[in-house]
C-alpha cells in the first residue's frame, strides 16, 4: 500500500504527552480511531550541575536526525528540568506494558527481548520489562521475503524463509540488534470529548537481542524506542497504511503551566501556518531565510545553515536546547548582547553562557525566525533564558556540537524554541507549521469517519518516584539514530 496516499475515511489520533504511553489500536474497525497515551520524561529538577547531561542527551540523540491519540504528559520544556520522553505501549496477548522513548527522528519501535545480551536489568525510571514473543499468543515473526524486511534490513543478508534480522547504529558507538516480530499493540481510543475506550491492532517492531555501549547501561534505561520519522516502517506510518490515522502529528508544549498535547491526526484548531519540508532531507527540515533580533536582521551569508545533503533548519521536540551553526550564533549572541553590556558573562560546564541578573526579562529582545511562505516563528526571552540559581542566568542557544558524518554543523530547532506553540507535521502533503497557542487550553481535532470534532485537553501528569515530576514535560524524539548505511 503507497503510505503517500490520502486515507480521507481516516480518525485522527491524539497524543497528549508524559513520558508513560498506552496505545491501543484496533483491527477489526473499518474506520481509523483515536487513541490516549500517557508520557512522563526522563530527566527532572536539572540545576547546574546537571547541565552538562542535557547538551550530552542532545548529542547522543543527534547522531542521526532522521486518527488522534491523546497523550497525558508529564513534566516541563525548562532546560534546567526535563530531558528525554518516554511512553507506556501495550504490546501483545495478554497485554503487558513496556515504557518506550518516543523519536521522531528515528524509524521503527524496538524494545528489549527476554534474553537480551548486554540488556538493561533494571532502572532509576520504570520497571523494565522484557518482551518475550513465546508468553503472546499473537506474536509472529517476520520473514525476509516480507516487504517490511527491505525497510530495515538495507546491508546484510536475508534469505527467504530466515527471520527477517535489524541493525540500528548511534553517533556514539551504540547499537541494538535483533529480529523482527508482528503482534498486537494495546491503544486507548479517543471517542468524543475528554472520552476514551479500548482498541487495539497490529504492528511490526524489533525484538532486541543485543545491545551495546549506552543502550546496555542501567541508569535511566527504558524498554525500546518508538520512531515517528517519515520512512515506510516508523510507527506512524505503519497505522497509516493500516487505515488507521493519516500521516500527520502534532504537538503544542506549554512551558508556562507545564503539560501539553501531542496527537496524531487532522487538527483543525486553532490554525496554522504551513512552509514545505526540505524534499531531500531525512529529518523534518524547513527554508530558514533571515534571522530577527528585535528590530534588526542579522547579516548572514547565504549558505549559514548549509551542511551538504541537510540544508535547512531540522524542527525537532526531541532536542532541548536550539543548536546554530558559529557564523549564526556569533552574531546572534552579540546582537542580544549589544544593549546588556553591563553583564558579566561566564561560561558553565564548557557549553552554557550565564550570567547574574535580577531585572525584568522583557529587557531582553525577541528572536524570530522567518522561514518560506511568510511563516515566522517567534522565541521569547523567557524560553531562550533559563534560570539555574534565583540570581543566575543561562541562554540556551548552542553553538556546534551537532554536526553530520561530514563535519558540517547542524541547525537544529529543539523544545525551547518549540514551546508555547501548536507545531503541526502535516507527511502527507510535506509541510510543517506553527502557531503561537495556550496549550494547556487544549486543540480541536476532526473524526474523518463522522465530521465530528473533539476537544482534546492538555494533561499534567505527575508520578510519585524518586524522580518525582511536578509538570509537564513535552513529548520528544529521542536519539535519532541511522540504520546501518544511513549516517549524518
Amino acid at each position: 500500500m503507497d503510505l503517500r496516499r490520502r486515507l480521507w475515511f481516516l480518525l485522527p489520533i491524539l497524543l497528549s504527552a508524559a513520558l508513560l504511553i498506552e496505545l491501543q489500536l484496533s483491527t477489526a474497525a473499518t474506520a481509523p480511531e483515536n487513541l490516549v497515551f500517557q508520557v512522563r520524561s526522563k530527566f527532572a529538577g536539572k540545576r547546574e550541575k546537571d547541565l552538562g547531561a542535557l547538551r550530552a542527551h542532545d548529542v547522543h540523540r543527534h547522531s542521526r536526525l532522521l486518527s488522534a491519540i491523546d497523550l497525558p504528559l508529564g513534566g516541563d520544556s525548562q532546560p534546567e528540568s526535563i530531558g528525554l520522553y518516554f511512553a507506556k505501549i501495550g504490546l501483545g496477548t495478554p497485554s503487558r506494558d513496556f515504557h518506550v522513548q518516543v523519536d521522531t527522528g528515528s524509524d521503527i519501535l524496538w524494545v528489549n527481548c527476554a534474553g537480551c545480551i548486554r540488556c538493561p536489568r533494571k532502572s532509576d525510571l520504570v520497571e523494565l520489562t522484557p518482551y518475550d514473543a513465546d508468553a503472546s499468543s499473537t506474536a509472529k515473526s517476520v520473514s525476509c521475503s516480507d516487504n517490511f524486511c527491505s525497510y530495515v534490513n538495507q546491508r546484510s543478508e536475508c534469505h527467504s524463509g530466515s527471520t527477517c534480522q535489524y541493525v540500528i547504529l548511534y553517533g556514539d558507538g551504540s547499537s541494538t540488534n535483533g529480529y523482527l516480530v508482528r503482534d498486537v499493540v494495546h491503544l486507548d481510543l479517543v471517542t468524543g470529548n475528554r472520552q476514551t475506550g479500548s482498541t487495539n491492532g497490529t504492528i511490526i517492531f524489533g525484538c532486541g537481542s543485543k545491545q551495546s555501549g549506552q543502550l546496555g547501561e542501567s541508569q535511566a534505561a527504558v524498554d525500546g524506542i518508538m520512531g515517528f520519522g517519515q520512512s515506510n516502517s516508523s510507527f506512524i506510518s505503519q497505522l497509516a497504511s493500516q487505515g488507521k490515522v493519516k500521516r500527520s502529528f502534532a504537538h503544542c508544549l506549554d512551558n508556562n503551566n507545564g503539560g501539553g498535547i501531542f496527537a496524531i491526526g487532522e487538527v483543525v484548531s486553532p490554525k496554522v501556518k504551513t512552509t514545505p519540508m526540505l524534499s531531500k532531507s531525512a529529518h523534518y527540515s524547513v527554508n530558514l531565510n533571515a534571522i530577527e533580533v528585535g528590530n534588526s536582521v542579522l547579516q548572514l551569508s547565504s549558505d549559514a545553515f548549509d551542511s551538504g545533503d541537510d540544508k535547512g533548519v531540522i524542527i525537532d521536540s526531541g532536542t532541548t536546547l536550539v543548536y546554530l551553526p558559529d557564523a549564526v550564533y556569533n552574531p546572534l549572541m552579540n546582537q542580544i548582547l549589544a544593549s546588556h553590556q553591563e553583564l558579566t558573562l561566564h561560561t558553565v560546564q564548557d557549553s552554557f553562557t550565564c550570567f547574574h541578573y535580577i531585572d525584568k526579562l522583557d529587557r531582553f529582545p525577541t528572536v524570530t525566525f522567518q522561514f518560506d511562505k511568510s511563516v515566522s516563528l517567534a522565541v521569547y526571552p523567557r524560553e531562550y533564558l533559563f534560570q539555574v540559581r534565583e540570581d543566575t542566568w543561562c541562554f540556551g542557544w548552542q553553538n556546534g556540537g551537532l554536526q553530520t558524518k561530514g563535519g558540517a554543523s547542524l541547525t537544529i530547532l529543539g523544545d525551547m524554541a518549540l514551546s508555547n506553540k501548536l507545531v503541526v507535521y502535516d507527511i502527507e502533503n510535506q509541510v510543517i507549521g506553527w502557531t503561537n497557542h495556550n496549550c494547556s487550553g487544549g486543540i480541536q481535532v476532526k473524526d474523518e469517519e463522522t465530521g465530528a470534532i473533539y476537544t482534546v485537553g492538555a494533561h499534567n501528569l505527575s508520578w510519585s518516584s524518586s524522580l518525582a515530576i511536578t509538570k509537564l514535560l513535552t513529548l520528544v524524539s529521542f536519539l535519532i539514530p541511522f540504520f546501518c548505511n544511513i549516517a549524518l
